[in-house]
């Protein structure tokens, strides 16, 4: 038998919501001030997600994975390549697309902009400890996974 929500359960489900909401806009802001080269946080993320993800997508590619149109990821993207932070080339597969690559300078300034973070970081760490932050990171990463396949149609 299924278990039974109760009001008090969705509420603090909103709760766990709503500081989550909280803590990356105050976390965001944060890290916006100290990003160094120009970076915006669309371009660092963009430069983050190459880091993490994969070597190549397309401009469409990267606006789903950052839910956004393709026009948004477009521009983020032209700023970039002006920074030389990307490269962007026809799809030799493909007439109509185009390939996009993280530069050596573009991976440089991701790993700049972390660095810069570093006294944002401490600062967290010595607030919480090591084991308090590193036992948040399961559940935050299974939040994360179980949202992700929620955006796609594959939550279970």
């Amino acid at each position: 038998m299924a278990s039974r929500r109760s009001d008090r359960d969705l509420d603090d489900t909103y709760r766990m919501f709503n500081e989550i909401n909280i803590i990356a806009q105050l976390s965001s802001n944060a890290f916006a001030r100290v990003l160094p080269h120009g970076l915006t946080l669309s371009q660092f993320a963009v430069l983050n997600w190459f880091a993490r993800v994969d070597d190549v997508a397309t401009p469409g590619r990267l606006a789903r994975a950052f839910q956004i149109s393709k026009g948004a990821m477009t521009n983020t993207l032209t700023r970039l390549a002006d920074k030389a932070f990307v490269t962007i080339e026809p799809d030799p597969a493909s007439a109509r697309s185009k390939l996009v690559r993280m530069t050596a300078a573009g991976r440089h300034a991701r790993d700049d902009a972390i660095a810069a973070s570093a006294p944002l970081l401490a600062d967290v760490l010595a607030h919480f400890g090591a084991r308090q932050v590193r036992d948040l990171l399961p559940t935050l990463e299974a939040l994360r996974i179980h949202l992700d396949r929620a955006r796609d149609g594959a939550a279970g």
